[in-house]
C-alpha cells in the first residue's frame, strides 16, 4: 500500500545544486516512526547509500556527502529530503529512498545527470 515516489531530479552543471523529494505516499500515521535512507546508484554500478535519518531526525552521511548533503523529514508533507551540493559528473546515478530492513516496493527513483 506504501508508494514511494522520488522527484525533484533533473540535469544539473558541475558544481551546482539540486534538492530531491521522496513522498512516502500512504504511510499515514507511520511516517514518523521509521527510519529512512537515500541511495544512489550509478549506470552499470551497485547502489550506494548516501544518507539517512531516523525517526527524531538524527542523520547519518555517506564519506562522499558529508559536508554537501543534507537529508530531513518533513511530518507534514510525509516527504524525506536531499539537498545536494557541490554536484560532480561522477555522481550521475538514479538517486531512491527506502526503509532499511523494509518490504516496500522501491520506487522508480529520480534521475541526476550531471555532465562534465
Amino acid at each position: 500500500q506504501v508508494q514511494l515516489v522520488e522527484s525533484g531530479g533533473g540535469l544539473v552543471q558541475a558544481g551546482g545544486s539540486l534538492r530531491l523529494s521522496c513522498a512516502v505516499l500512504g504511510s499515514g500515521k507511520v511516517f514518523g516512526t521509521v527510519t529512512m535512507v537515500w541511495y544512489r546508484q550509478a549506470p552499470g554500478k551497485q547502489r550506494e547509500f548516501v544518507a539517512h535519518v531516523s525517526t527524531s531526525g538524527t542523520t547519518r552521511y555517506a564519506d562522499f556527502a558529508k559536508g554537501r548533503f543534507t537529508i530531513s523529514r518533513d511530518a507534514a508533507k510525509h516527504t524525506i529530503d536531499l539537498q545536494m551540493g557541490r554536484l560532480e559528473p561522477d555522481e550521475t546515478a538514479g538517486y531512491y529512498c527506502y526503509r532499511p530492513n523494509g518490504f516496500w516496493d522501491w520506487g522508480q527513483g529520480t534521475q541526476v545527470p550531471v555532465p562534465p
